[in-house]
C-alpha cells in the first residue's frame, strides 16, 4: 500500500547521477552555443541561479535530503560556468535592462529574508520565490527574443529535475519545492523558445491593429 507522502513512482537514488549527467550535457551545449554567439545568457538570471543553487545544496544537506542534493549542487555549479563564459567577449551576454535589475534586486532581497527568517517552511518559500524572480529576465527574453536562447538545455533541465524528484521516497517540502519549481520554469522557457509564441502573438496583434486602423 502506498504510504502517506510517498511518490507514485520511486526509482533508485543512484539515478540522481543520471540526472546530473543529463544536466551536464544540456549545459555543455548551452556553453557551446554561448561561445558560438548563438545564445546570449542573461547574467542576472544565471548569476543568481549559481548562488541559489549552492545555498539550496547547503540547506538540503542540513535537512538530510540525500543524493538528490547533488543535483541541486550541479544547478549551482553549472550556472557559474555559464556566467564565466559570458565574460569571454561582451557580445555573448544579454544586455541588462531596468526589468532585469529590478528582478535581480527583488531576488536578492528574497535571499536576505531567507537568511534571517527562523521558520523553515517560510524561509524555503522565500528562497524559491527569489529563484523564480531570478528566472523572470530569462523568461521575458524567451518571450521577446526566443532566438537568443537554447531550448534543448531547458528541456533537459526539465528531465533531470523530474528524475531527481522520482528518486525521492517521500514528497517533502524540502525535497520537492526547489527542483519542482525549476522543472516547471525550465519547461516554460523551453516551450517559449521552441514555439516562438511571443513574436507570433505580437505579430498577430500588430496585424489586427493595422486592420482596425
Amino acid at each position: 500500500m502506498r504510504q502517506l507522502g510517498q511518490t507514485w513512482l520511486v526509482i533508485a537514488p543512484d539515478f540522481v547521477f543520471l540526472a546530473i549527467a543529463v544536466s551536464l550535457v544540456g549545459m555543455s551545449g548551452y556553453i557551446r552555443d554561448t561561445l558560438r554567439g548563438v545564445t546570449s545568457p542573461n547574467r542576472v538570471t544565471w548569476s543568481l541561479w549559481a548562488v541559489e543553487g549552492v545555498l539550496a545544496f547547503v540547506v538540503e544537506v542540513q535537512q538530510h535530503v540525500g543524493l538528490a542534493s547533488l543535483m541541486t549542487l550541479a544547478m549551482g555549479f553549472v550556472p557559474f560556468i555559464v556566467v564565466l563564459t559570458t565574460f569571454r567577449t561582451s557580445h555573448r551576454a544579454w544586455k541588462i535592462g531596468k526589468f532585469d535589475i529590478v528582478c535581480g534586486g527583488v531576488s536578492v532581497l528574497g535571499l536576505i529574508f531567507w537568511c534571517f527568517i527562523n521558520e523553515p517552511t517560510v524561509a524555503l518559500i522565500a528562497f524559491v520565490a527569489a529563484d523564480q524572480m531570478a528566472a523572470l529576465p530569462t523568461l521575458r527574453k524567451s518571450w521577446t527574443v526566443p532566438s537568443s536562447e537554447s531550448a534543448r538545455t531547458f528541456f533537459l533541465g526539465t528531465v533531470n529535475c523530474a528524475i531527481t524528484l522520482m528518486t525521492l521516497k517521500h514528497f517533502t517540502t524540502a525535497g520537492v519545492l526547489f527542483p519542482g519549481c525549476i522543472m516547471v520554469t525550465d519547461f516554460a522557457i523551453g516551450m517559449l523558445v521552441v514555439t516562438c509564441i511571443g513574436p507570433r502573438v505580437r505579430g498577430h496583434a500588430r496585424l489586427l491593429s493595422q486592420r482596425a486602423a
